[in-house]
């Protein structure tokens, strides 16, 4: 060090200076790299942690209550299976214990409640699929529990209440009769399923012996659910959408005029009104009244199919249902290049739609809660088998569909139906009701589905019905009755 130079010993300083600050700044890069792969990890591991208590309280039961976990069923060798009650205190479905242990399921109605119960052998469906978790589930007394797993015992499974109204079920039921088809009855302000019936039917309570038959029988398809899976034309019922979307586009029902001659043709593809009626002049209050289908589908080809196809889309068409069962997604399709003649037959619920009765009871019940749509629920609450309360389902908006205006104008145009027009044999018994029939042809020959939709107490929703008869005719021939019977039995039963 003395052989160098006071400028060399200065510099060599400064570099073993600069030499450590690298050093501790190559030390602190490293160290802070370091701390960030261990917070990443911290906060996996944390995340994680929160995700497990999340599952726990929020998730597992709606994962362990899937329909498609097969595990569920090993809960009954501990439970048995519990009771399924109507919302008025019915025996739906119940299990009957012999005195070797044998368990046999018994459905006290048979055929009546078949599609929405279901069945819990040879598979799972309706209520016994959707709550298959609370019923093989016992909330009985924890002593009570222990005592009987130290026995060596099975606890009794918890209730399933129901919003079914067994007097409802019994009515639309019978109403139906031996003809083909399907009813829906809704609860507007809640969303409660009250009545759900589809038929060809079976009995429950000899699925088992039954299932060959039932599953290669095609002709009849009794294990359909048509209230949620049947796919048919809508028929005039979809005027109700084509009369939304004149509104939407013009913002008043007022302007529309037209002279029915009984036929339109457009593109060489004539179009006729039922029966070859021939209404007048009609405007939009009376065409609607009267199912004019020529107004109809004039008013079709002056919308457009993309305006039609966006309306129809905001009324859920081609889209998920908020249903809990099975379903199919109802179908439309129409666009601005659509032919004439599809975007008439289509502005009358004929052409490539198809829906469900339960999406057209979703509707009306939207139209008679002033445009917002309830999530419909089959589940009212759960109890222990002693009767004290597990839990309940509480009414859930599901989104609005229609403006409050909106709703009310169509209120308005479906109370004339039954004032006026094809319902009016609902008129008159003292109680005030809105709807729209159809008549759905299937066949070249003519052949058509019978429908009607509406609600009762206009002013304030009480009931919104969907109802199908397959080869009924018109909707005045054989939906408005059912209907009629239906409403019957709530007021006057």
């Amino acid at each position: 060090m003395k052989d160098l130079s006071r400028k060399q010993q200065k510099e060599l300083k400064k570099q073993a200076k600069y030499d450590e600050k690298m050093r501790k700044k190559k030390k602190r890069a490293k160290n802070r790299e370091y701390a960030i792969v261990s917070y990443f990890f911290v906060f996996i591991f944390v995340a994680m942690i929160g995700y497990l208590v999340y599952y726990d309280a929020v998730k597992s039961e709606e994962f362990i209550n899937s329909p498609y976990n097969t595990r569920q069923d090993t809960f009954a060798d501990r439970v048995v299976r519990g009771t399924i009650l109507s919302s008025d205190g019915e025996v739906l479905a119940r299990t009957d214990v012999d005195g070797e242990g044998n368990e046999t399921r018994v459905y006290p109605y048979s055929n009546i409640f078949a599609h929405a119960v279901g069945y819990a052998d040879q598979g799972k469906s309706g209520l016994e699929s959707e709550a298959n978790f609370q019923l093989l589930s016992s909330h009985a007394f924890f002593l009570e529990q222990m005592k009987n797993q130290f026995q060596e015992q099975k606890n009794t499974g918890d209730t399933v209440v129901s919003t079914l109204d067994a007097n409802l079920q019994v009515t639309a039921y019978n109403a139906l009769g031996d003809r083909r088809g399907a009813v829906v009855v809704l609860q507007p302000s809640t969303g409660k399923i009250l009545a759900m019936v589809s038929k060809p039917d079976f009995d429950p309570n000899t699925i088992g012996s039954d299932w060959e038959y039932l599953i290669s029988d095609e002709s009849n398809s009794s294990l359909l659910n048509r209230a949620t899976q049947g796919q048919y034309p809508p028929g005039s019922t979809f005027k109700i959408v084509t009369a939304l979307d004149y509104y939407r586009e013009h913002k008043t029902l007022e302007g529309f005029s037209y002279l029915c001659q009984g036929t339109i043709t457009r593109q060489e593809h004539t179009i006729q009104c039922y029966g070859g009626a021939v209404h007048g002049q009609q405007d939009l209050y009376s065409s609607f009244a009267n199912s004019c289908n020529c107004a109809f589908a004039q008013m079709g080809l002056d919308l457009g199919g993309s305006s039609l196809d966006d309306t129809a889309d905001s009324l859920l068409f081609n889209q998920k249902l908020p249903l809990t069962m099975n379903y199919k997604r109802s179908s439309f399709s129409l666009n601005n290049s659509s032919g004439d003649p599809l975007i008439m037959q289509t502005s009358i619920g004929q052409g490539n739609t198809l829906v469900s009765p339960m999406h057209m009871a979703l509707i009306t019940s939207a139209i008679a809660n002033n445009g917002v749509l309830m999530k419909p629920y089959m589940i009212d609450q759960v109890q222990n088998y002693q009767g004290e309360s597990v839990s309940r389902t509480e009414p859930e908006v599901y989104r609005r569909l229609l403006s409050t205006q909106e709703a009310n104008l169509l209120n308005k145009l479906m109370q004339q139906v039954v004032t006026s027009g094809t319902a009016s044999s609902l008129n008159g018994r003292g109680y005030s009701v809105a709807g729209k029939t159809g008549s759905a042809e299937y066949t070249d020959t003519g052949e058509s589905h019978s429908w009607f939709v509406g609600f009762s107490n206009t002013e304030n929703p009480d009931l919104a019905v969907s109802i199908i008869v397959e080869s009924g005719g018109t909707g005045s021939e054989a939906a408005v009755p059912i209907a009629g019977a239906i409403f019957d039995a709530y007021y006057y039963s």
